[in-house]
């Protein structure tokens, strides 16, 4: 049998019972704490949240009060904003209402005026009706009168055809006979009193513009044309130029063909000579002398040798320059020298080489504008002065002599026209010629391109208006083309048809007389009447 012991099964029951209730009042406390706890934490809670409604009860108050503030500014702002738009349009629409009244005073003034105008209108055409009313019963009347006289006239004819035995055709063929005869008569003995006048007159004025040319031009023409100067560092080198005997001189002018003149002027050497680049040798040649010091006639001889090729050199590539800077190609290589020659030339201070180049471009430009052949026109222009290079070696005029020359190389025909043209001896047959003559004459004209100041140029002008004004009988007048033309304008009632060819030929000699200027000067004269009436 089972034995048991309940001493210790009691004594075990007691301890786990202890242990059991120890266990639940140990959880019995810890559930007391926590409800304790959780019992602060909500009353905490319940205050924070107190003052958070506090907090934004009190906020919300602020909010309210801000935002009934702001409201009442806003109102305000409006309402005086309302009071300013307000006011505004009453005085735009008070202006606008005192804009439309003036208008309508002005529209009234203006119907008015038109009806003032209109009854005006009315008056007129009522009298001009009436005028031309009787203008009509005036006319038949003066028909009827007419009828008259030409019935009366005819009878009156009848009567003198009765009275003189012949017929009105027979009378008026023996009247124009008599007066035809007796005209022819006049005539004829005016015509051979202006030819004999006329060629009396010719020779004089020939020889007169001749010697006035020669006045005008000898003496900067030569200067400027046949003189150079080279200046010498001492007057012991004179004696060492002349030579013994003065060989070392007379070999340098037989080698250059050009004449020295060194006793005239201290420390100079005028060289003079028509020829450009024989001059131009001599001057090269001897201020190579000069620096040298060896001057002998056999050193001279190869100086002057050696400078003629080096010149010929420089005035091939002066004529190839002037071609290329104008843009023309295809030309003679011997034109392209007489071109070069020209950098030695000169007329009136203008070096003819760079005024060929600028007549070159000027018709250039010319002929661009008019939609003509550029090139044609360049061209001739670059060659017309062609025979400046040698004039002075060949008998006749320069254009005559650039002519030949451009004939002889095989130039178009139209650049040997233009050449012969450009001062007007020759009729131009292109355009272009005509071009070239007008270039020509603006880079002559033009002030500074001749030695001529701008000062000098406009007292030319005033000086030739001067002339033209003090003849009697003149209205205006007015210098143009650059100097190169005087335009007269007489007063109608004080000089006849006849008497501007006189008045012309008084005022060009006038102005042979008393002036001095390049080239030549036109004289126009006219005599214009006028009659002016004004229908109604």
């Amino acid at each position: 049998m089972l034995n048991i012991n309940y001493g210790s099964l009691f004594l075990a029951i007691e301890t786990g019972t202890l242990i059991a209730i120890l266990v639940g009042a140990v959880v019995v406390c810890a559930i007391g704490f926590g409800l304790l706890g959780w019992l602060l934490q909500k009353k905490a809670f319940e205050k924070e949240q107190g003052k958070i409604k506090e907090v934004t009860d009190r906020m919300l108050a602020d909010a309210r009060e801000e935002s009934k503030s702001i409201k009442k500014e806003a109102i305000l702002e409006a309402k005086e904003q309302e009071l300013k738009l307000r006011n505004e349009f009453e005085k735009e629409s008070k202006e606008k209402r005192a804009e439309l009244q003036r208008m309508e005073n002005r529209l009234t003034q203006k119907e008015e005026s038109l009806d003032k105008k209109e009854e005006n209108l009315q008056k007129r055409n009522e009298e001009t009706t009436r005028q031309q009313n009787n203008l009509k019963a005036k006319e038949v009347e003066l028909d009827k009168k007419l009828e008259d006289i030409a019935a009366q006239h005819g009878q009156m004819i009848k009567e003198f055809e009765r009275i003189a035995q012949m017929s009105r055709e027979e009378a008026k063929k023996q009247l124009i006979d008599a007066i035809t005869d007796e005209a022819r008569r006049d005539a004829a003995g005016t015509v051979r009193n202006i030819e004999a006048e006329a060629k009396e007159e010719g020779e004089r004025k020939a020889k007169e513009i001749v010697s006035l040319a020669i006045q005008k031009c000898a003496t900067d023409q030569a200067t400027e044309i046949t003189v150079s100067v080279v200046d010498l560092p001492s007057d012991d080198m004179k004696a060492r130029i002349i030579g013994r005997e003065g060989r070392n001189i007379r070999t340098l002018e037989n080698a250059t063909g050009i004449e020295l003149i060194i006793d005239d002027t201290p420390d100079v050497v005028v060289i003079s000579g028509f020829d450009p680049v024989r001059r131009e040798v001599a001057r090269i040649a001897l201020e190579k002398l000069i620096q040298d010091g060896r001057i002998h006639p056999a050193r001279i001889e190869e100086t002057v040798e050696k400078v003629k090729k080096e010149l010929d050199q420089q005035i091939k590539e002066a004529g190839e320059s002037a071609m290329f800077e104008c843009g023309i190609f295809g030309l003679h290589p011997e034109i392209i020298k007489l071109l070069g020659r020209l950098k030695f030339r000169t007329s009136y201070g203008q070096n003819v080489l760079k005024h060929s180049i600028e007549v070159s471009r000027i018709a250039g430009v010319m002929a661009t504008e008019l939609g003509v052949d550029v090139q044609l026109a360049k061209r001739a222009g670059l060659l017309h002065d062609l025979g400046k290079s040698v004039d002075f070696e060949i008998e006749g005029t320069h254009m005559q002599i650039g002519a030949d020359l451009a004939k002889k190389y095989r130039e178009n025909g139209n650049v040997i026209n233009a050449i012969l043209s450009h001062h007007g001896d020759v009729e131009p047959k292109t355009i272009e010629a005509v071009l070239v003559a007008s270039a020509d004459g603006i880079s002559g004209a033009r002030p500074g391109a001749r030695r001529e100041t701008t000062t000098n140029y406009v007292k030319r002008l005033q000086k030739l208006e001067e002339i033209g004004a003090g003849f009697k009988g003149v209205d205006k007048c007015y210098a143009i083309q650059a100097g190169r033309e005087v335009r007269v304008v007489v007063k109608p009632e004080q000089i006849n048809d006849a008497q501007t060819l006189y008045l012309a030929k008084d005022i060009a000699k006038k102005i042979e007389q008393e002036m001095e200027y390049p080239g030549q000067i036109k004289v126009n004269v006219i005599r214009e009447t006028r009659a002016t009436e004004y229908a109604k």
